[in-house]
């Protein structure tokens, strides 16, 4: 994601509660997700998990991009 879309989206959060729990949701995908992939060795399961929050803090992001082009 861009600087600026981040910025546009700081300046949101408050305004659009839709905004604010895609992007919440999007950096706790993203925190969850570096977490499990520092580790040296991920079980199948793990990498099953990383793969499907991948998905879905993609879907999320999806949702907000639409979110922000309806701002632009």
């Amino acid at each position: 994601m861009e600087q600026r879309e981040i910025d546009l989206i700081e300046q949101l959060v408050g305004q659009d509660s839709e905004i604010g729990a895609l992007w919440t949701q999007h950096k706790e995908y993203e925190k969850i997700i570096n977490k499990m992939e520092s580790k040296s060795y991920l079980s199948e399961t793990e990498t099953q998990e990383v793969k499907e929050l991948k998905k879905k803090k993609l879907a999320g992001k999806t949702k907000l991009q639409a979110l922000l082009d309806k701002h632009n």
